[in-house]
């Protein structure tokens, strides 16, 4: 006799098999938890990054699991840098499905009277030019079957304007929404779907890369949010629920989604709006 549980798990399909995943930003926080659960179901996947060790250490984890990765030495705010990492994923595994333009940077919060030229820069070149470069260099390939661009854009700069100091990032993930739908509709005819996942707070290793200036307290405004203003789970979310989205828009079950900004904050946004 057949046990109902086991029949149920041989009837359930890896949601990506045979697809071939890029994901930037692929050795850390929402990118590692997305690349880990794509390569879970059945994506090769190629891990852009420029901190090789972190994601070596992921590409490792993937093959032990008995998964496919692997990496690419990436700085996707260069453009020769990007277009050559495209090629040889494409050498190496023939075709591609999923790009994930996840990899960004907090930089360096402060009024905008004190904020470097270079610091405002470096935020763009990464967050909003990094984006542009990583979809630009994918369509070529994309182009031949269709695919799945997803966008790591933020809270910020969309339903969120009250962290005071943040103008550079919130400025590129508003530009990163706008460039995402300009690209749907373009890319609407090559069946490229372009969406964007828009977290609240998550727990990620990114506030390492988050630097406070002292003059940030010159122009900072008090408020006093609500106690409980993590709503839904009065905690910040984690990786791995990012990355369940993650998977949701790279799978076939979004066939008809493209477009759109999806906001994954537990509620966060309401109350901080």
């Amino acid at each position: 006799m057949i046990n109902p549980n086991e029949a149920l798990e041989q009837s359930i399909q890896p949601r990506l098999k045979n697809k071939v995943a890029i994901i930037s930003g692929g050795g850390s926080g929402i990118g590692k938890a997305s690349a880990m659960l794509m390569a879970r179901h059945g994506a090769k996947v190629c891990l852009f990054d420029r901190t090789l060790d972190n994601a070596n250490e992921v590409r490792d984890a993937i093959k032990a699991a008995g998964g496919e990765a692997t990496v690419f030495r990436t700085d996707i705010s260069v453009a020769d840098n990007v277009e050559e990492s495209y090629k040889e994923a494409l050498k190496a595994y023939g075709r591609l499905d999923i790009v994930f333009a996840n990899a960004g940077i907090n930089g360096v919060m402060t009024s905008i009277e004190h904020m470097e030229v270079d610091d405002w820069q470096k935020t763009v070149d990464i967050n909003l030019r990094g984006t542009f470069l990583t979809v630009k260099y994918a369509i070529p390939h994309l182009k031949e079957s269709g695919g799945s661009i997803l966008i790591n854009s933020s809270i910020n700069g969309n339903r969120v304007f009250s962290n005071i100091g943040f103008s550079a990032y919130s400025s590129t993930k508003a530009g990163q929404v706008a460039f995402m739908k300009m690209a749907a509709l373009e890319l609407a005819r090559y069946k490229i779907r372009v969406n964007a996942i828009c977290p609240g707070a998550i727990e990620t290793s990114i506030d390492e890369n988050t630097f406070k200036k002292p003059e940030l307290k010159e122009v900072q405004i008090p408020v006093q949010y609500p106690e409980g203003d993590q709503p839904l789970a009065h905690k910040s979310g984690s990786a791995e629920q990012v990355a369940q989205l993650a998977l949701f828009l790279a799978s076939s079950d979004s066939s008809h989604i493209t477009g759109t900004e999806i906001y994954i904050d537990g509620a966060e946004s309401l109350i901080h709006g």
